[in-house]
């Protein structure tokens, strides 16, 4: 897999679970943050599932569309757009009811310095839509940053481990899924918190980082010595699979790949691909930041792309100088500091 086109065709491939799960929602789905790096192949994967099922519903995307050529990009895929600025509260009012809400919006690289806004968008907006749409299905995605770092042995956090989140952007995070449980509560609003990490595009992501630092001869930093991943076409299906789980009080799901996976071990994969010698600098610690991911796995499968299979494409993209997006994951960091 090395162009664009080919890429998206793989991410926005429906399976029959989703056709099936889409056929059995009632009403129409709209994806708040639409613009973000997941929010356009999952509206995409929505339209084409709805499709391929002959299943009359909308798709909305909202988003800001300032700037680019997603929204005709998006509208020429069958999905209808609404530009909106969330914070603006006659934007958010102006949103149509819908039965089913993907929460994708949201704040995290560049949070230290700007905090307030970091809060604003995680925090307070969450609590606006929810008051909002207290009659609609929610997903909402979180992050597995509200989680502590753990050690190895213990196999990652499940959903009954203690959060414990470090730094104010998963602070914030965890202030979302507060708002949501409060307004899930007090309205009998069906919520699913989605707890991702990481999700995993050529473009973008982990193991693209990984790759690279070998490719380019550069040392790996084994701060963070362990990871989890998903293809990020998984993890949009989850997504959408979520609607039918939602519950009050809220489900929460976690959301990976099943491997706890070593970086200094995928650091030697990528050299075996690229024939290059992986280096390092630092010691892997004891701890990190890991997720069981068993319940979403136990509601919906194994991820369709295994991590082998997404290792191969992602070498294959590097060799290929294929485009991504500048924008670092920051796994490496132990302090919350984004």
């Amino acid at each position: 897999m090395q162009t664009l086109h080919e890429r998206e065709e793989v991410m926005t491939r429906p399976s029959e679970h989703l056709i099936r799960d889409l056929g059995n929602l009632d009403g129409d789905i709209m994806i708040l943050g639409v613009g973000g790096k997941m929010g356009p192949t999952m509206a995409k994967l929505a339209r084409r599932a709805l499709d391929q099922g002959n299943i009359t519903k909308r798709v909305i995307g909202v988003s800001r569309f300032s700037s680019g050529t997603l929204r005709s990009e998006l509208e020429e895929a069958g999905i209808e757009t609404i530009s909106a600025d969330l914070l603006k509260e006659e934007d958010l009012q102006g949103l149509p009811d819908v039965k089913n809400i993907i929460y994708m919006a949201g704040h995290k690289f560049g949070t230290t310095g700007n905090e307030h806004y970091t809060w604003a968008m995680n925090t307070y907006l969450p609590g606006r839509v929810a008051e909002k749409f207290p009659n609609s299905r929610h997903v909402v995605f979180s992050t597995g940053n509200v989680y502590p770092l753990v050690p190895l042995a213990q196999g990652g956090c499940d959903e009954q481990h203690p959060v414990h989140p470090v730094g104010e952007y998963a602070q914030s995070c965890l202030g979302r899924e507060r708002m949501f449980t409060y307004y899930s509560e007090k309205n009998d609003t069906p919520v699913t918190i989605f707890r991702l990490n990481y999700a995993i595009d050529m473009q973008y992501g982990v193991l693209l980082e990984i790759a690279r630092q070998v490719y380019q001869e550069k040392p790996v930093d084994l701060a963070m010595g362990h990871v989890n991943v998903i293809w990020q076409g998984d993890a949009n299906e989850y997504a959408l699979r979520s609607l039918l789980v939602s519950q009050s009080p809220p489900t929460i799901l976690n959301i990976t790949g099943p491997e706890t996976v070593s970086i200094r071990w995928l650091a030697q994969q990528f050299g075996q691909q690229f024939n290059k010698q992986a280096a390092f600098a630092g010691e892997e610690q004891p701890t990190a930041l890991l997720n069981n991911s068993s319940k979403a796995h136990q509601l919906f499968g194994y991820p369709k792309v295994p991590l082998n299979t997404m290792i191969e494409w992602t070498a294959a993209w590097v060799k290929a100088d294929g485009q991504t997006i500048n924008k670092p994951t920051h796994f490496q960091e132990r302090q919350g500091a984004f």
